[in-house]
């Protein structure tokens, strides 16, 4: 199962997986971090993200969320 690259900004990429496991999430990468995100409540499921670029993730699936 291949990752899709969604989303690309400032050094951010943001990719989900057809099909991939409940909860429904996406996963964010930024420099060496990771993490995946919750689409219901955007919270951090797993991995870690610095502050500064979370705050750009959270802002950007605020945005698609309905998508």
């Amino acid at each position: 199962m291949s990752m899709a690259v969604i989303s690309s900004f400032y050094g951010i990429i943001i990719r989900m997986y057809f099909g991939d496991h409940i909860p429904s999430h996406f996963h964010a990468s930024y420099s060496e971090f990771s993490a995946q995100v919750s689409i219901e409540n955007l919270g951090i499921i797993n991995g870690y993200i610095p502050p500064k670029a979370l705050a750009l993730i959270v802002e950007w699936a605020s945005i698609h969320q309905d998508e």
